[in-house]
């Protein structure tokens, strides 16, 4: 049986893994949730005990948390699709610690930064807060800086492979295109380039046209 993916469409987490799936050649069943009372419901929080998106089934086994999920997706195709993450600890040591980078310096910054130039323009309707976003983008540029340098080495941040290093930068890069923080990207030439590239990925494509059906 399939694997089931619960999640919303707009939900960076949730495209991540959607993502995953997609480089892995996976077919699975979506199911798509409202943001709201929806999350809330106990059968949802069955499989999702923080009210949140997304979560995925697999048979016996309910995971939440994206990047736990996209690792599990990784490993359980492991020798199917693209190898998001190696066997061999010496290559998958770089990816883990740009795993880690991803995680607990870039996206922090780059969620404030999907919140006020996508989220409250968009959704709620509301001016994005210009100081924040100057203070952001001024944090993300250092956070680039040290990006540039590792991407002037290797075509990809864990090596010269694409793996879920890169790939869980996605959906963030996706939303901030549309906005000023572009130029961040663009005015770092190696930087530029990791995201024009990965951006197009067919697998990455692929998942943005569940936004589109929906």
């Amino acid at each position: 049986m399939a694997p089931k993916l619960y999640g919303n469409v707009y939900s960076t987490a949730t495209l991540r893994v959607v993502a995953t799936l997609h480089e892995k050649g996976v077919e699975f069943e979506f199911a798509p949730l409202s943001f709201g009372p929806e999350l809330k419901k106990e059968s949802y929080l069955s499989l999702n005990p923080f009210g949140q998106v997304p979560a995925y089934v697999d048979g016996d086994l309910k995971l939440f948390e994206s990047r736990a999920i996209t690792k599990h997706i990784a490993f359980e195709h492991h020798g199917k699709g693209t190898e998001l993450l190696y066997h061999d600890l010496k290559k998958m040591a770089p990816v883990s610690v740009w795993k880690e980078v991803e995680a607990h310096q870039y996206d922090p910054v780059a969620t404030k930064l999907v919140f006020e130039q996508a989220v409250k323009p968009f959704i709620m309707k509301l001016e994005p807060d210009l100081a924040v976003v100057e203070e952001n983008q001024k944090k993300l540029g250092q956070i680039l800086d040290v990006y540039e340098a590792r991407l002037s080495k290797s075509k990809y941040l864990g090596g010269d492979e694409f793996t879920l290093a890169d790939l869980h930068h996605l959906p963030t890069l996706q939303y901030l295109q549309g906005t000023s923080t572009k130029e961040v990207f663009e005015a770092r030439p190696h930087v530029s380039a990791w995201v024009k590239d990965i951006l197009a990925r067919p697998a990455w494509i692929k998942a943005l046209e569940l936004q589109k059906q929906a």
